[in-house]
C-alpha cells in the first residue's frame, strides 16, 4: 500500500490542493498528473496502478479544477505555473515528471517552458496547440447550453464533438466511451461549480505555444482517430520541439486515455523511467471484436475494456 497525502495550499489568495501518492521504493522523479479542465485529483487510478510502483504519484486541485477555488478574473497561464511550482516546491523535490493531456497538456507545456530546470521528463497527449474555428463554435453552443440549463443538450454535443464516431475507423470500446463520457459531462454539469466557467475560459483564455521549449525531454502521443487534436497536428506539433519523440496510438481517438487507459499509464511508466517504447503495448493494434488476428494485429493484445476512472473528464 502507498502512503497518501493530501496538502491544502495557496497561491496569489487562490486555495487548490494536491494528493501525493508515495512510493518507497521509486526509482525516477515523482509523476504530476495534469488532465482536464473539469478533472479533479481522484481521476487517474489507472497512472497509480501503472505508475505507482516505479515513482510518487500526484495528482491536484488546481485554481478552477475540483475542490479548488475559482480563477480570478483575466488570463489565467501564470497563476497556473505558479501553482504547479508551489506543489513542487511542497514536495520538496528539484525535479518532478509532467504528464499533461487534453487541457493539462496546455498547462504541463507551458510550466516545463517556464520552468525547464524543476522539469526532468514531459509527457504531453492530446494538445490543443491548434484549435478551428468550427471547434470554438462547438464550445460556444456548449456553453451556452450549459447556461441555460440544458444539461443534457450540453452533454451530447460535448460527447460528440470529443469522439470520432466514424464506424470505419476502429475505436476501442467506442459504446462504453459514449456512454462514460456522455454520463460524466452530466454529473459534470450538474455538480461541477467550474464547469460554466471552464468552458468560458476555453474560448478567451487559450494556452500560450508560441514560445520554444529547450532542454526538457519530451514525449507528444495521440491516439490515430483524434478527431480534436490529430494525430497530424500533433506530429507537427513535436516538431517544434528538439529532440522530442512523436507517437500515435492506434484503435483511438481524443479519449485515448480512457479508452486505453492501461497501455497510456505504460507508456508513461516507460517514458519517466528512460525505458524502452517501442515495445510499449500502447503501439499495437487492438484486435477487433469477433475478427481473427492477421499480420502485425496477430500479437496485440485483446482489449475491449474500458477503463471507469472516477471523474475522468479531459
Amino acid at each position: 500500500m502507498y502512503e497518501e497525502t493530501i496538502r491544502s495550499l495557496s497561491v496569489r489568495g487562490v486555495s487548490f490542493a494536491y494528493r501525493r501518492l508515495r512510493q518507497p521504493e521509486r526509482i525516477t522523479e515523482p509523476v504530476m498528473v495534469l488532465g482536464g479542465a473539469l478533472q479533479g485529483m481522484l481521476g487517474w487510478p489507472q497512472m497509480e496502478d501503472q505508475v505507482g510502483p516505479v515513482a510518487d504519484v500526484v495528482t491536484a486541485d488546481l485554481p478552477g479544477m475540483g475542490s479548488a477555488d475559482p480563477l480570478p478574473p483575466g488570463p489565467s497561464n501564470a497563476l497556473m505555473c505558479a501553482a504547479i511550482e508551489r506543489i513542487i516546491d511542497d514536495l520538496n523535490v528539484p525535479r518532478v515528471n509532467l504528464f499533461g493531456f487534453s487541457y493539462g497538456a496546455g498547462l504541463a507545456y507551458g510550466c516545463a517552458r517556464h520552468l525547464p530546470g524543476r522539469i526532468a521528463r514531459l509527457a504531453l497527449g492530446g494538445v490543443p496547440a491548434h484549435i478551428s474555428p468550427a471547434q470554438l463554435e462547438l464550445w460556444r453552443r456548449a456553453a451556452d447550453q450549459l447556461a441555460h440549463g440544458n444539461t443534457e443538450s450540453f452533454a451530447t454535443l460535448v460527447t460528440e464533438g470529443l469522439m470520432c464516431l466514424d464506424d470505419r475507423r476502429h475505436v476501442v470500446g467506442r459504446t462504453l466511451a459514449y456512454r462514460y463520457v456522455r454520463r460524466s459531462m452530466v454529473h459534470a454539469a450538474r455538480h461541477s461549480r467550474h464547469a460554466l466557467e471552464s468552458l468560458r475560459r476555453a474560448l478567451s483564455d487559450r494556452p500560450d505555444f508560441s514560445g520554444e521549449l529547450l532542454d526538457v525531454p519530451t514525449l507528444v502521443f495521440s491516439g490515430e482517430h483524434d478527431t480534436v487534436t490529430s494525430a497530424d497536428r500533433q506530429r507537427d506539433f513535436a516538431a517544434t520541439i528538439p529532440g522530442s519523440r512523436f507517437l500515435t496510438i492506434p484503435d483511438a481517438d481524443h479519449w485515448v486515455v480512457l479508452e486505453r487507459a492501461q497501455d497510456v499509464a505504460d507508456l508513461a511508466a516507460r517514458f519517466f523511467t528512460d525505458g524502452p517504447l517501442g515495445s510499449a503495448p500502447a503501439l499495437a493494434p487492438v484486435l477487433r471484436e469477433g475478427l481473427p488476428a492477421t499480420g502485425s494485429a496477430a500479437c496485440a493484445t485483446h482489449r475491449t475494456v474500458v477503463t471507469e476512472a472516477a471523474d475522468a473528464l479531459v
